[in-house]
Protein backbone atom coordinates (compact mmCIF):
# COMPACT_ATOMS: atom_id res chain seq x y z
CA UNK A 1 0.00 0.00 0.00
CA UNK A 2 1.34 3.38 -0.79
CA UNK A 3 2.82 5.38 1.99
CA UNK A 4 0.35 8.74 2.75
CA UNK A 5 2.64 11.82 3.38
CA UNK A 6 0.94 14.99 5.26
CA UNK A 7 2.29 18.31 2.46
CA UNK A 8 1.49 21.31 5.03
CA UNK A 9 1.09 24.37 2.84
CA UNK A 10 1.34 22.60 -0.28
CA UNK A 11 -0.47 24.52 -2.70
CA UNK A 12 1.95 26.97 -3.01
CA UNK A 13 5.21 27.23 -5.47
CA UNK A 14 7.61 24.56 -4.26
CA UNK A 15 5.38 22.63 -2.49
CA UNK A 16 2.89 21.82 -5.78
CA UNK A 17 6.12 20.88 -7.43
CA UNK A 18 7.05 18.44 -4.60
CA UNK A 19 3.21 17.13 -4.76
CA UNK A 20 3.80 16.59 -8.24
CA UNK A 21 7.13 14.59 -7.23
CA UNK A 22 5.33 12.67 -4.54
CA UNK A 23 2.44 11.73 -7.17
CA UNK A 24 5.17 10.67 -9.48
CA UNK A 25 7.08 8.60 -6.88
CA UNK A 26 4.15 6.25 -5.80
CA UNK A 27 3.10 8.28 -2.23
CA UNK A 28 -0.46 9.50 -1.24
CA UNK A 29 0.31 13.02 -0.46
CA UNK A 30 -2.32 14.85 1.67
CA UNK A 31 -1.84 18.54 1.49
CA UNK A 32 -3.65 21.25 3.76
CA UNK A 33 -2.99 25.15 2.50
CA UNK A 34 -4.81 28.27 3.69
CA UNK A 35 -4.46 29.37 0.75
CA UNK A 36 -2.47 32.43 1.75
CA UNK A 37 0.16 31.85 -1.38
CA UNK A 38 -2.26 29.87 -3.59
CA UNK A 39 -5.19 30.06 -6.04
CA UNK A 40 -8.71 28.45 -5.76
CA UNK A 41 -9.21 26.29 -8.56
CA UNK A 42 -13.00 25.67 -9.76
CA UNK A 43 -13.82 23.50 -6.66
CA UNK A 44 -12.62 23.49 -3.33
CA UNK A 45 -9.17 22.65 -4.87
CA UNK A 46 -6.38 24.90 -5.28
CA UNK A 47 -6.19 25.14 -8.92
CA UNK A 48 -2.44 24.54 -8.83
CA UNK A 49 -3.16 21.35 -7.55
CA UNK A 50 -5.64 20.78 -9.94
CA UNK A 51 -2.99 20.49 -12.47
CA UNK A 52 -0.62 18.57 -10.91
CA UNK A 53 -3.39 15.73 -10.71
CA UNK A 54 -3.76 16.41 -14.58
CA UNK A 55 -0.03 16.13 -14.91
CA UNK A 56 0.27 12.66 -13.06
CA UNK A 57 -3.26 11.55 -14.00
CA UNK A 58 -3.11 10.54 -9.80
CA UNK A 59 -5.38 11.86 -7.00
CA UNK A 60 -4.36 13.38 -3.96
CA UNK A 61 -6.16 14.35 -1.04
CA UNK A 62 -6.55 18.00 -0.26
CA UNK A 63 -8.17 20.05 3.23
CA UNK A 64 -8.47 23.53 3.40
CA UNK A 65 -6.38 24.36 7.14
CA UNK A 66 -4.79 26.14 8.69
CA UNK A 67 -1.38 25.27 10.44
CA UNK A 68 -2.55 27.81 13.19
CA UNK A 69 -5.96 25.44 13.78
CA UNK A 70 -4.87 22.91 16.26
CA UNK A 71 -8.10 21.15 16.19
CA UNK A 72 -8.69 21.19 12.52
CA UNK A 73 -4.57 19.33 12.83
CA UNK A 74 -5.90 16.56 15.52
CA UNK A 75 -8.89 15.46 13.18
CA UNK A 76 -6.63 15.24 10.16
CA UNK A 77 -4.09 13.12 12.17
CA UNK A 78 -7.13 11.22 13.54
CA UNK A 79 -8.29 10.98 10.22
CA UNK A 80 -5.35 9.80 8.20
CA UNK A 81 -1.97 7.32 9.09
CA UNK A 82 0.84 9.16 7.71
CA UNK A 83 4.32 8.22 7.52
CA UNK A 84 5.82 11.35 7.48
CA UNK A 85 5.29 15.06 7.36
CA UNK A 86 7.22 17.87 4.91
CA UNK A 87 6.41 20.77 6.27
CA UNK A 88 6.39 23.80 3.69
CA UNK A 89 3.96 26.14 5.36
CA UNK A 90 4.69 29.63 6.41
CA UNK A 91 5.43 33.03 5.75
CA UNK A 92 7.95 33.67 3.81
CA UNK A 93 9.27 37.29 2.52
CA UNK A 94 12.17 38.82 3.53
CA UNK A 95 11.30 42.21 3.28
CA UNK A 96 8.09 42.05 4.95
CA UNK A 97 9.31 40.08 7.46
CA UNK A 98 11.06 43.43 8.44
CA UNK A 99 7.85 45.23 8.85
CA UNK A 100 6.07 42.75 10.24
CA UNK A 101 8.22 40.73 12.43
CA UNK A 102 5.26 39.60 15.19
CA UNK A 103 3.24 38.03 11.82
CA UNK A 104 6.26 35.69 11.25
CA UNK A 105 6.99 34.80 14.70
CA UNK A 106 3.38 33.74 15.37
CA UNK A 107 2.88 31.90 12.26
CA UNK A 108 5.90 30.18 11.46
CA UNK A 109 7.01 29.04 15.48
CA UNK A 110 3.60 28.50 16.64
CA UNK A 111 2.57 27.28 13.80
CA UNK A 112 5.16 24.47 13.91
CA UNK A 113 5.13 23.93 17.36
CA UNK A 114 1.62 22.66 16.96
CA UNK A 115 2.46 20.57 14.65
CA UNK A 116 5.09 19.11 16.61
CA UNK A 117 3.58 18.52 19.24
CA UNK A 118 0.36 16.65 17.42
CA UNK A 119 2.62 14.98 15.66
CA UNK A 120 4.07 13.55 18.58
CA UNK A 121 0.38 12.81 20.39
CA UNK A 122 -0.25 10.69 17.09
CA UNK A 123 3.19 9.05 16.78
CA UNK A 124 3.97 10.32 13.30
CA UNK A 125 8.15 11.30 14.31
CA UNK A 126 9.54 11.54 10.61
CA UNK A 127 9.74 14.76 9.72
CA UNK A 128 10.94 16.86 6.23
CA UNK A 129 11.29 20.44 7.43
CA UNK A 130 11.55 23.20 5.09
CA UNK A 131 14.60 25.71 5.85
CA UNK A 132 16.23 28.19 4.26
CA UNK A 133 19.88 29.54 3.59
CA UNK A 134 18.47 32.54 5.44
CA UNK A 135 19.90 30.97 8.53
CA UNK A 136 23.73 31.35 8.06
CA UNK A 137 23.02 35.35 8.27
CA UNK A 138 25.59 37.35 6.63
CA UNK A 139 28.48 34.22 5.58
CA UNK A 140 31.57 34.33 6.60
CA UNK A 141 32.85 32.03 3.65
CA UNK A 142 31.51 31.08 0.84
CA UNK A 143 30.39 28.66 -0.62
CA UNK A 144 28.10 28.00 2.49
CA UNK A 145 28.90 24.25 4.06
CA UNK A 146 26.13 22.83 6.53
CA UNK A 147 28.82 23.66 8.87
CA UNK A 148 28.64 27.29 8.53
CA UNK A 149 27.86 29.07 11.87
CA UNK A 150 23.87 29.72 12.36
CA UNK A 151 21.71 32.11 14.10
CA UNK A 152 23.64 35.62 12.99
CA UNK A 153 20.03 35.70 10.51
CA UNK A 154 19.47 39.65 9.01
CA UNK A 155 15.71 39.47 9.17
CA UNK A 156 12.96 37.50 11.15
CA UNK A 157 12.29 35.32 8.18
CA UNK A 158 15.34 33.68 9.12
CA UNK A 159 15.35 33.86 12.51
CA UNK A 160 12.36 32.06 12.26
CA UNK A 161 13.92 29.32 10.17
CA UNK A 162 16.70 29.45 12.70
CA UNK A 163 14.70 28.97 15.63
CA UNK A 164 12.53 26.37 14.19
CA UNK A 165 15.71 24.21 13.25
CA UNK A 166 16.76 24.64 16.62
CA UNK A 167 13.67 23.12 17.79
CA UNK A 168 13.71 20.45 15.66
CA UNK A 169 17.00 19.32 16.91
CA UNK A 170 15.91 19.49 20.66
CA UNK A 171 13.29 17.20 19.84
CA UNK A 172 15.15 14.77 17.96
CA UNK A 173 17.61 14.70 20.65
CA UNK A 174 15.20 14.42 23.39
CA UNK A 175 13.08 11.45 21.47
CA UNK A 176 15.72 9.30 19.75
CA UNK A 177 12.55 7.82 17.68
CA UNK A 178 12.45 11.05 15.59
CA UNK A 179 13.90 11.58 12.25
CA UNK A 180 14.13 14.66 10.66
CA UNK A 181 15.72 16.24 7.31
CA UNK A 182 16.31 19.73 7.66
CA UNK A 183 16.67 21.40 4.09
CA UNK A 184 18.10 24.45 3.61
CA UNK A 185 16.65 26.17 0.49
CA UNK A 186 19.12 28.80 -1.67
CA UNK A 187 17.12 30.43 -4.60
CA UNK A 188 14.08 28.30 -6.72
CA UNK A 189 12.96 29.38 -9.54
CA UNK A 190 11.49 27.89 -12.99
CA UNK A 191 8.57 25.82 -13.32
CA UNK A 192 7.66 22.99 -14.52
CA UNK A 193 8.52 21.72 -17.72
CA UNK A 194 4.79 21.90 -18.69
CA UNK A 195 4.72 25.04 -18.10
CA UNK A 196 1.22 24.18 -16.36
CA UNK A 197 2.11 24.98 -13.07
CA UNK A 198 4.72 27.63 -12.03
CA UNK A 199 5.24 30.32 -8.80
CA UNK A 200 2.45 32.92 -8.94
CA UNK A 201 3.08 35.05 -6.19
CA UNK A 202 0.17 37.03 -4.89
CA UNK A 203 0.45 40.89 -5.13
CA UNK A 204 4.02 42.47 -5.94
CA UNK A 205 6.71 39.98 -6.32
CA UNK A 206 8.94 39.20 -3.22
CA UNK A 207 11.49 37.53 -5.00
CA UNK A 208 13.45 38.18 -7.53
CA UNK A 209 12.55 36.02 -10.85
CA UNK A 210 8.70 36.25 -10.90
CA UNK A 211 9.35 39.83 -11.24
CA UNK A 212 11.84 39.70 -13.69
CA UNK A 213 9.08 37.55 -16.10
CA UNK A 214 5.51 39.57 -14.80
CA UNK A 215 8.25 42.48 -16.79
CA UNK A 216 9.07 40.68 -19.72
CA UNK A 217 5.31 39.62 -19.93
CA UNK A 218 3.92 42.99 -19.79
CA UNK A 219 2.13 42.43 -16.35
CA UNK A 220 4.89 45.08 -14.52
CA UNK A 221 6.27 48.45 -15.94
CA UNK A 222 9.95 47.63 -14.31
CA UNK A 223 12.12 45.06 -11.93
CA UNK A 224 13.56 46.86 -8.80
CA UNK A 225 17.07 46.11 -8.17
CA UNK A 226 17.22 46.69 -4.32
CA UNK A 227 21.39 48.27 -4.80
CA UNK A 228 24.02 48.56 -7.11
CA UNK A 229 26.61 49.06 -4.36
CA UNK A 230 27.38 45.87 -2.93
CA UNK A 231 31.12 43.85 -3.11
CA UNK A 232 30.34 41.83 -6.03
CA UNK A 233 31.49 41.96 -9.28
CA UNK A 234 29.00 44.42 -10.45
CA UNK A 235 27.57 45.78 -7.63
CA UNK A 236 24.59 43.58 -7.61
CA UNK A 237 23.40 40.68 -5.00
CA UNK A 238 24.44 37.20 -5.73
CA UNK A 239 22.84 34.44 -4.95
CA UNK A 240 22.47 30.62 -5.89
CA UNK A 241 19.73 29.63 -7.77
CA UNK A 242 17.91 26.20 -8.09
CA UNK A 243 15.39 24.55 -10.41
CA UNK A 244 12.15 24.33 -8.47
CA UNK A 245 11.86 20.51 -9.79
CA UNK A 246 15.46 19.80 -8.79
CA UNK A 247 14.25 21.29 -5.44
CA UNK A 248 11.51 18.97 -5.22
CA UNK A 249 13.52 15.97 -5.86
CA UNK A 250 15.34 17.05 -3.06
CA UNK A 251 12.30 16.12 -0.72
CA UNK A 252 11.89 12.38 -2.18
CA UNK A 253 15.41 11.88 -1.13
CA UNK A 254 15.01 13.55 2.22
CA UNK A 255 11.73 11.02 2.80
CA UNK A 256 14.38 7.95 1.59
CA UNK A 257 16.62 9.24 4.32
CA UNK A 258 14.29 8.93 6.99
CA UNK A 259 13.13 5.18 6.75
CA UNK A 260 17.17 4.63 7.66
CA UNK A 261 16.23 5.96 10.89
CA UNK A 262 18.84 9.33 10.70
CA UNK A 263 18.17 10.98 13.88
CA UNK A 264 18.69 14.95 12.41
CA UNK A 265 20.15 15.88 9.43
CA UNK A 266 20.92 18.88 7.25
CA UNK A 267 21.12 19.62 4.16
CA UNK A 268 22.02 22.33 1.99
CA UNK A 269 20.24 22.73 -1.45
CA UNK A 270 21.70 24.77 -4.16
CA UNK A 271 24.04 24.27 -7.18
CA UNK A 272 26.98 25.80 -5.90
CA UNK A 273 26.97 28.57 -8.43
CA UNK A 274 26.20 32.07 -7.46
CA UNK A 275 24.80 34.49 -10.15
CA UNK A 276 23.84 38.51 -9.76
CA UNK A 277 20.96 40.15 -10.36
CA UNK A 278 21.93 41.72 -13.42
CA UNK A 279 23.56 38.45 -14.70
CA UNK A 280 19.87 36.49 -14.08
CA UNK A 281 18.16 39.47 -15.96
CA UNK A 282 20.61 38.87 -19.10
CA UNK A 283 19.86 35.19 -18.55
CA UNK A 284 15.68 35.79 -18.95
CA UNK A 285 16.32 38.20 -21.59
CA UNK A 286 17.56 35.36 -23.17
CA UNK A 287 15.23 32.96 -22.71
CA UNK A 288 12.16 35.97 -23.51
CA UNK A 289 13.62 36.96 -26.72
CA UNK A 290 12.00 40.90 -25.13
CA UNK A 291 12.67 43.96 -26.38
CA UNK A 292 12.57 47.90 -25.06
CA UNK A 293 12.86 50.58 -27.03
CA UNK A 294 15.48 53.70 -26.33
CA UNK A 295 13.40 56.90 -25.98
CA UNK A 296 15.92 59.60 -23.59
CA UNK A 297 18.78 59.07 -21.11
CA UNK A 298 20.11 60.93 -17.75
CA UNK A 299 23.02 59.90 -15.46
CA UNK A 300 22.75 58.35 -11.96
CA UNK A 301 25.93 58.56 -9.51
CA UNK A 302 27.95 55.38 -9.85
CA UNK A 303 27.97 52.75 -7.32
CA UNK A 304 30.67 53.17 -4.66
CA UNK A 305 32.11 49.68 -5.42
CA UNK A 306 32.76 50.08 -8.96
CA UNK A 307 36.55 52.22 -8.85
CA UNK A 308 37.43 49.43 -6.72
CA UNK A 309 37.25 46.91 -9.55
CA UNK A 310 40.33 47.87 -10.97
CA UNK A 311 43.93 49.48 -9.68
CA UNK A 312 43.80 51.42 -12.91
CA UNK A 313 40.56 54.07 -11.62
CA UNK A 314 41.48 55.93 -8.76
CA UNK A 315 38.62 57.04 -6.25
CA UNK A 316 37.89 60.18 -7.82
CA UNK A 317 37.33 58.48 -10.97
CA UNK A 318 33.96 59.50 -12.71
CA UNK A 319 31.98 56.21 -13.77
CA UNK A 320 28.50 57.75 -15.26
CA UNK A 321 25.71 55.11 -14.85
CA UNK A 322 23.66 55.73 -18.26
CA UNK A 323 19.68 55.49 -18.01
CA UNK A 324 17.78 55.04 -20.46
CA UNK A 325 14.24 56.32 -19.62
CA UNK A 326 10.98 55.21 -21.32
CA UNK A 327 7.62 56.78 -20.62
CA UNK A 328 4.41 55.03 -20.88
CA UNK A 329 4.07 53.97 -24.14
CA UNK A 330 3.07 50.77 -26.35
CA UNK A 331 5.18 48.07 -28.13
CA UNK A 332 3.90 46.93 -31.56
CA UNK A 333 2.28 43.98 -29.47
CA UNK A 334 0.06 46.30 -27.58
CA UNK A 335 2.09 45.85 -24.03
CA UNK A 336 2.46 49.20 -22.08
CA UNK A 337 6.10 49.51 -21.72
CA UNK A 338 8.01 52.20 -19.20
CA UNK A 339 11.09 52.23 -17.20
CA UNK A 340 14.20 52.16 -16.27
CA UNK A 341 17.17 50.93 -18.74
CA UNK A 342 20.69 51.08 -16.55
CA UNK A 343 23.32 50.59 -19.03
CA UNK A 344 26.88 49.35 -17.70
CA UNK A 345 29.25 52.33 -17.51
CA UNK A 346 31.58 53.37 -19.87
CA UNK A 347 34.83 52.19 -18.20
CA UNK A 348 33.35 48.55 -18.73
CA UNK A 349 34.44 46.20 -21.65
CA UNK A 350 33.23 43.06 -22.25
CA UNK A 351 35.12 39.71 -20.77
CA UNK A 352 34.32 35.58 -21.44
CA UNK A 353 31.77 34.50 -19.81
CA UNK A 354 28.97 31.43 -19.97
CA UNK A 355 27.29 31.84 -22.86
CA UNK A 356 24.09 31.66 -21.13
CA UNK A 357 24.44 34.42 -19.40
CA UNK A 358 25.14 36.48 -22.76
CA UNK A 359 28.66 37.95 -21.47
CA UNK A 360 29.51 39.98 -18.76
CA UNK A 361 31.06 42.72 -17.93
CA UNK A 362 34.44 44.11 -15.65
CA UNK A 363 35.48 47.01 -15.35
CA UNK A 364 38.94 47.76 -16.94
CA UNK A 365 40.59 51.34 -17.56
CA UNK A 366 41.18 52.66 -21.30
CA UNK A 367 37.90 50.87 -22.58
CA UNK A 368 36.14 54.24 -22.88
CA UNK A 369 35.08 53.54 -26.43
CA UNK A 370 33.26 50.06 -25.69
CA UNK A 371 29.43 50.41 -25.70
CA UNK A 372 28.00 47.51 -24.18
CA UNK A 373 24.43 46.25 -25.06
CA UNK A 374 21.56 47.52 -23.38
CA UNK A 375 20.13 44.77 -21.04
CA UNK A 376 16.56 44.41 -22.48
CA UNK A 377 13.98 44.40 -19.74
CA UNK A 378 13.63 47.18 -18.32
CA UNK A 379 14.47 48.09 -14.50
CA UNK A 380 15.74 50.86 -12.17
CA UNK A 381 17.91 50.40 -9.43
CA UNK A 382 16.19 51.62 -5.67
CA UNK A 383 17.68 51.38 -1.90
CA UNK A 384 19.15 48.10 -0.83
CA UNK A 385 16.15 46.11 0.94
CA UNK A 386 16.69 46.07 4.41
CA UNK A 387 17.95 42.22 5.57
CA UNK A 388 19.29 41.48 2.44
CA UNK A 389 23.22 39.90 1.92
CA UNK A 390 25.75 41.15 -0.61
CA UNK A 391 26.64 37.19 -1.65
CA UNK A 392 24.89 33.54 -0.50
CA UNK A 393 25.65 30.08 -2.64
CA UNK A 394 26.01 26.67 -1.64
CA UNK A 395 28.16 23.69 -0.72
CA UNK A 396 25.39 20.90 -2.42
CA UNK A 397 28.39 17.93 -1.82
CA UNK A 398 26.65 16.88 1.56
CA UNK A 399 23.60 16.08 -0.29
CA UNK A 400 25.48 14.48 -3.19
CA UNK A 401 27.15 12.03 -0.54
CA UNK A 402 24.34 11.32 1.86
CA UNK A 403 21.00 11.58 -0.41
CA UNK A 404 22.32 10.94 -4.15
CA UNK A 405 20.78 13.98 -4.99
CA UNK A 406 22.57 16.72 -6.96
CA UNK A 407 20.73 19.78 -8.75
CA UNK A 408 20.65 18.77 -12.63
CA UNK A 409 18.80 21.59 -14.19
CA UNK A 410 20.90 25.16 -15.65
CA UNK A 411 20.56 28.42 -15.90
CA UNK A 412 19.13 28.16 -19.21
CA UNK A 413 16.65 25.43 -18.31
CA UNK A 414 15.81 27.40 -15.33
CA UNK A 415 14.75 30.46 -17.17
CA UNK A 416 13.29 28.76 -20.18
CA UNK A 417 11.10 26.74 -17.97
CA UNK A 418 9.85 30.23 -16.13
CA UNK A 419 9.07 31.99 -19.28
CA UNK A 420 6.97 29.59 -20.50
CA UNK A 421 5.21 29.29 -17.31
CA UNK A 422 4.55 33.09 -17.76
CA UNK A 423 3.75 32.79 -21.22
CA UNK A 424 1.10 30.19 -21.25
CA UNK A 425 -0.41 31.59 -17.70
CA UNK A 426 0.12 35.71 -18.04
CA UNK A 427 -2.11 36.21 -14.82
CA UNK A 428 -0.77 33.26 -12.99
CA UNK A 429 -3.39 30.69 -11.52
CA UNK A 430 -5.99 33.60 -12.40
CA UNK A 431 -8.34 34.09 -15.16
CA UNK A 432 -6.32 34.28 -18.24
CA UNK A 433 -6.32 37.46 -20.46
Amino acid sequence: MAEKVLVTGGAGYIGSHTVLELLEAGYLPVVIDNFHNAIRGGGSMPESLQRVQELTGRSLEFEEMDILDQAALQRLFKKHNFMAVIHFAGLKAVGESVQKPLDYYRVNLTGTIQLLEIMRAHGVKNLVFSSSATVYGNPQYLPLDEAHPTGGCTNPYGKSKFFIEEMIRDVCRADKAWNAVLLRYFNPIGAHASGCIGEDPQGIPNNLMPYVSQVAIGRREALNVFGNDYDTEDGTGVRDYIHVVDLAKGHIAALRKLKEQCGCRIYNLGTGTGYSVLQMVRAMEKASGQKVSQLSTQCLPPPHHCPKLSNDLGPSTPTPFTVTWAPPTSLPDGRPRAAWLLCLPSCWAPAPASPSLGGSWVAKAGAGSAKPPLLQIPYKVVARREGDVAACYADPSLALKELGWTASLGLDRMCEDLWRWQKQNPSGFGVQA
